[in-house]
């Protein structure tokens, strides 16, 4: 059965289902939900739990050796499939389906993954699964009902805040969710907030409190990158992990200047000179020397390279891969920088 994100409390708590999918691309949203999922079946005995990453490499005979291991002393397990792609191989798709025609009740199996797509949900084996499960597709908040998620939200957590509060806050946090729960959680250790007491919080707390320090060190961060300044760039990356900075707000700040960057090389590789170019894309003047050094050093294939190296990235903060995401932020500026890294270097933590 389908079902709204507002519903899977009450599904949980009135059914017992053997499978949950998630899909979705809001990764706070997602986390949200699976740890509903997981909370709600621990209490009910579910007290082991195994997570399966699937990706193009992935062995489906492990997943039916985890399904097929009966015992009459077993524990009840959550087995987790995070999926790096929206589609599941036909491996994938008869392994599951494999499983479901062979039910086993101290199991609850918990996919999560990427949006899929309307005529994936049309298809026979999804319309299989949602026979046995739940699907549950998790959209992400609109900008236009930002202001009423952050202002539920603060109250959740005992804090009344005012309009022009909420509306800076909406301002600050550009639409990432994640990064509005890091700052909420510093409203309220700040503001000393507790369960039992209301804190009244206006605009002046918020331009105190709220790190607009996170965007702008980011954006430092880089120029420093698009000047060659290695071993600045490298420390001030270090240096906005220790402050808690959660890593896609970097991850979105250095794409947004790649897809900038990509017209203007274009018109490079036409033959127009640097200065024009610069004039032409309106770039800040105190922005021109690091945006200049980056068109002298860069073109559109090693870009496209970044870009493509931000995806896995992006699967990276989201749970999607092995791969640590500050060591593959760390690459992906040493590549921005002009250090390219050798092949196959990327690390897993």
């Amino acid at each position: 059965m389908k079902i709204k994100p507002e519903q899977l409390s009450r599904t949980l708590s009135n059914n017992n289902l053997p499978l949950y999918w998630l899909s979705g691309d809001e990764p706070l949203l997602m986390q949200e939900a699976a740890d509903l999922i997981r909370t709600r079946y621990r209490e009910n005995g579910y007290s082991e739990r195994e997570v399966l990453n699937v990706d193009k490499s992935f062995d489906w005979g492990q997943f039916l050796q985890s399904t097929g291991n009966l015992s009459l002393f077993a524990e009840k397990k959550i087995i987790e499939l995070r999926l790096s792609t929206a589609k599941l191989e036909d491996a994938g798709k008869k392994a599951i389906q494999h499983y479901l025609s062979e039910l086993n009740p101290d199991y609850l199996i918990l996919l999560s993954g990427p949006k899929l797509d309307a005529a994936t949900l049309k298809t026979k084996w999804f319309t299989e699964i949602e026979r046995h499960g739940a699907f549950v597709q998790i959209w992400p908040i609109k900008t236009e009902e930002l202001s009423a998620w952050l202002e539920q939200r603060l109250r959740r957590e005992g804090i009344q805040a005012d309009n022009e509060a909420v509306h800076l806050l909406v301002d600050k946090v550009e639409g990432n969710l994640l990064a509005a729960m890091q700052e909420i959680e510093k409203l309220k250790l700040l503001a000393s907030a507790t369960g039992k007491n209301t804190v009244r919080l206006d605009a002046k707390t918020v331009m105190q409190v709220v790190a607009d320090s996170s965007r702008y060190n980011a954006y430092q961060l880089i120029d420093a990158a698009l000047l060659g300044e290695v071993s600045r760039a490298q420390k001030m990356l270090t240096g906005l992990k220790n402050e808690g900075i959660f890593p896609l707000i970097i991850l979105n700040a250095i794409c947004r200047e790649l897809r900038t960057l990509l017209p203007m090389l274009e018109k490079k590789r036409e033959g127009q000179g640097v200065n024009t170019i610069i004039q032409s894309a309106r770039v800040w003047y105190n922005r021109k020397q690091a945006v200049a050094a980056a068109l002298a050093r860069l073109d559109t294939q090693s870009v496209w390279e970044l870009l493509d190296h931000s995806r896995l990235i992006d699967q990276s903060i989201k749970g999607l891969s092995k791969a640590n995401p500050w060591v593959e932020l760390s690459l992906l500026l040493l590549h921005l920088s002009g250090v390219k890294p050798s092949a196959g270097k990327h690390r897993v933590a």
